[in-house]
């Protein structure tokens, strides 16, 4: 008798030990199923329904859009229109011009502060954006260029193109490398999540201020679709114009320190010593700091007279004397992106570029990579591409590979993914 009890206990335990695992397994599954269910519910609800998305627009200056302006009018101009259903505040420092107002959902405001010294960013983002954003009761705050509000009572997606402040602060004017160091690694901490233009950004970016690479989105460049390549006869009459008919490498880009220019200007001068070429430098690109290191490397260049400065071009007329180059030079220290690289490839023209930061990866196989601390690596690289047809052919032939990574199009497409995602959190 004792041996059936305990035959029945045992059957019982066992039972209610099966009927136990069952539950739970089924319940997790209902946990499981009711999350997946709870997602793709809001993701659909965001689509429905309309956001109020509160944007920095203060690089949007009319014929003056940097590198950081274009970004923002190329991404900007394609997201909105791809999403109509949608409200975007647009919130300028000054009056705008009517072309960035890119569609009907966009409804452009102007702070009382422009945004023309740290001073005035500080009150301006901690003032009177977040007065703008809680007036217009926005869902979220998107900037393209680093710049945010330190305690924003919405949700935030902040664009931070590069850091190179951090690594070189005195190439920028005093006070604003004051603001920059002291700010953005705050904005980037605070920013829900960000976004930036290189996998050497984001990770400069992780390294550097110790942030989540789960939180950083990396969304390309794109090239405007007017750069392309010109036919041979068209290639000549710009020559014509620009050098009085010679071959010529081109500059593109802010003169900056960062950006090289005397170590590029000390190779090409190298490079006419050695080879005794006809080849002209041509440097377009406006002025932001002094010129002062710029002038003094003129002074005692012996082929001085072959730089030609063409200062700022609109995208048309950039195009022509890009595409009608032997070659791009861009020898930087420290780039986020390249975008002149990109350019450069689009016009079938091939590129001599640093062989670190961003460079490398953008330029791919398609530019010839060279030291630029070195003045006889840039000077031989100029030299490779004024004698080598072969090299320049192969190096185009690999930009057309190179260049299909890039384009507005995908960039305001990845943009947005990184916004719904800041919205499903």
């Amino acid at each position: 008798m004792p041996i059936i009890v305990t035959s029945v206990t045992f059957l019982l335990i066992f039972t209610d030990f099966v009927i136990f695992q069952i539950v739970s397994c089924l319940s997790e599954f209902s946990n499981i199923l009711l999350v997946t269910c709870f997602s793709k519910c809001y993701l659909c609800a965001l689509k429905q329904r309309q956001m109020v998305i509160a944007v920095n627009t203060q690089t949007l200056l009319k014929n003056k859009l940097e590198g950081l302006g274009s970004f923002t009018d190329e991404v900007l101009s394609r997201m909105v229109r791809n999403h109509p259903e949608h409200q975007f505040i647009f919130i300028f420092d000054r009056e705008w011009d009517p072309s960035f107002v890119y569609a009907n959902n966009v409804l452009p405001v102007k702070t009382m502060l422009p945004s023309r010294h740290p001073l005035l960013w500080y009150a301006r983002f901690e003032y009177a954006i977040p007065a703008i954003i809680k007036k217009h009761h926005a869902d979220l705050f998107l900037s393209t260029d680093g710049y945010m509000p330190m305690h924003p009572d919405v949700k935030t997606y902040n664009i931070i193109h590069d850091i190179g402040f951090v690594h070189q602060p005195k190439n920028q004017p005093f006070l604003t490398s004051k603001y920059y160091n002291r700010f953005f690694p705050r904005f980037a901490r605070n920013a829900h999540r960000l976004g930036t233009v290189s996998e050497y950004s984001k990770a400069d970016i992780v390294k550097t201020w110790g942030i989540n690479p789960d939180k950083i989105d990396v969304i390309y460049n794109g090239v405007k679709t007017v750069f392309g390549p010109l036919e041979e006869k068209d290639r000549q009459a710009v020559r014509e114009k620009v050098t009085g008919g010679c071959q010529y490498f081109v500059y593109v880009g802010s003169l900056n320190p960062r950006k090289n220019i005397e170590g590029m200007l000390r190779a090409f001068d190298v490079f006419k010593e050695k080879t005794g070429l006809p080849q002209k430098m041509v440097i377009v690109g406006e002025c932001m700091w002094s010129m002062s290191t710029i002038d003094l490397e003129l002074e005692h260049m012996r082929h001085a007279d072959d730089v030609i400065f063409m200062g700022r071009l609109q995208p048309a007329d950039l195009q022509q004397v890009v595409a009608s180059a032997q070659a791009l030079v861009l020898v930087s220290f420290i780039e986020g992106f390249g975008v002149p690289i990109v350019e450069a490839m689009n016009c079938d023209v091939p590129v001599v570029t640093s062989d670190r930061t961003s460079m490398p990866e953008v330029a791919g196989d398609a530019g010839l990579l060279v030291d630029p601390f070195s003045i006889d690596a840039i000077a031989r690289a100029m030299e490779s591409m004024a004698t080598d047809a072969n090299l320049r052919a192969q190096l185009i032939e690999n930009a057309k590979t190179q260049r299909m990574k890039f384009s507005w199009e995908k960039s305001a497409v990845d943009l947005w993914n990184g916004i719904t995602r800041v919205m499903s959190d």
